[in-house]
């Protein structure tokens, strides 16, 4: 399994073994609606309401909208006290083009099943056939014993159709490697999730989150540097000397020893 550090976990990062993909996928539409009716300082309760008293998922039933709000919960956490969701719910409205691959960089901090899947995904050259069994065998590699074949079964198909929203695969029945879309606004989000696994300087742009923009060194530092102009960070890169700061996505406590 790929674990985060202890120190992460006050941060909304998760380990061990659970997550919403033994029933449910990155639920991409449902999180845009969801933030579409809420504004982006609400509270837990307040998408809470959304959900079950206004139905803003549109669901048909209570018993499916406690559902998706659990899910929802377990994903991205829907708490501005966790920094992975705030920080995500700060990006989220600069482009709609980066929600996919945001919402795939947020769940994979917070559900540990999707997380196992990703060696898969960042191995596989553009073209190449991913199968869900692959992503199955996967997380029955980090959890052995933990999970029966029907649940790694789902979780497998649950895991193929999230990379698929997240724009790594693309295709029905036959799943293919493709490209994810890569821009300032998922940088930023990706080097902040590596800062807060205490990741700094050039190794920044060589973690997992930074792996799955699917862009080489060279793009990533090009980005880094536009959102550093865009206010979303503070990008510093002389010779072999990188230095990145979160100013605007971490407030001053959280800045302490830095």
């Amino acid at each position: 399994m790929i674990a985060i550090p202890e120190s992460a976990l006050r941060f909304g990062f998760e380990n061990g073994l659970g997550g919403a993909h033994t029933s449910r996928t990155l639920m991409l539409s449902e999180l845009q609606l969801l933030f579409a009716a809420c504004s982006a300082t609400a509270t837990y309760q307040d998408y809470c309401a959304a959900i079950l008293d206004e139905n803003c998922l549109l669901k048909q039933t209570a018993t499916t909208r406690r559902r998706s709000l659990w899910a929802l919960r377990e994903l991205y956490g829907l708490d501005r006290r966790l920094l992975v969701f705030r920080a995500l719910r700060d990006l989220w409205e600069i482009s709609v083009e980066a929600q996919p691959l945001l919402a795939c960089l947020c769940a994979m901090a917070r559900d540990p099943l999707l997380r196992s899947t990703s060696k898969v995904i960042v191995e596989a050259q553009p073209g190449a056939v991913v199968a869900s069994d692959a992503l199955s065998t996967a997380i029955a590699e980090s959890f052995p014993g933990r999970l029966n074949a029907n649940i790694l079964d789902k979780v497998g198909r649950n895991a193929a159709s999230s990379w698929t929203q997240s724009g790594h695969l693309i295709g029905r029945q036959t799943k293919l490697r493709t490209v994810a879309q890569s821009s300032p606004a998922t940088v930023a989000y990706a080097l902040l999730l590596g800062h807060l696994c205490d990741v700094r300087g050039n190794l920044l742009f060589e973690t997992l989150w930074a792996r799955l923009l699917d862009a080489p060194a060279r793009l990533l530092h090009e980005q880094a540097f536009a959102a550093s102009r865009l206010g979303w960070l503070e990008y510093r890169h002389a010779g072999d000397v990188t230095d990145v700061q979160f100013s605007y996505l971490l407030r001053a406590e959280e800045r302490t020893g830095e």
